[in-house]
């Protein structure tokens, strides 16, 4: 049966594409793109080892930017954030959305907050159950 999911594709990550996933990924880059009919100019969050970034909200950006600890996008670089699909609120209608939330310390050391860690090269990723 077919995916109506897959009759819409999109240049940037949709919640539909994590398949009830909470990935882990690391924050490769940010890059300004036109977006949309309008084609404004927004950030796109890109993540090391996949081809999809996502566009930067208000909501993601300020949790980025909490966990983080800098609103310079050029500070994110390397950091490892777990994606998840929730349903909010737009424009009067309950959507799925992607948000962000801290990931769990790559060094087991029991810590809240996630330590900046450089992307593995990409030859070690062994990511191949993630769907984006």
């Amino acid at each position: 049966m077919a995916n109506i999911n897959d009759a819409f594709p999109s240049n940037y990550l949709k919640a539909s594409d994590l398949a009830g996933q909470q990935p882990i990924v690391t924050i490769d880059r940010v890059e300004f793109e036109p977006v949309g009919r309008e084609k404004e100019m927004k950030p796109i969050v890109y993540f090391a080892g996949k081809d999809k970034g996502i566009v930067l909200n208000k909501t993601n950006a300020k949790n980025i930017t909490n966990l983080v600890g800098s609103p310079d996008t050029d500070d994110w670089a390397g950091f490892r954030i777990k994606l998840y699909a929730t349903n909010v609120e737009f424009n009067g209608e309950t959507v799925e959305a992607i948000r962000v939330k801290a990931a769990p310390p790559a060094n087991g050391n029991g810590a809240a907050r996630p330590m900046p860690v450089a992307p593995p090269p990409a030859a070690d990723m062994d990511d191949s159950d993630i769907p984006f």
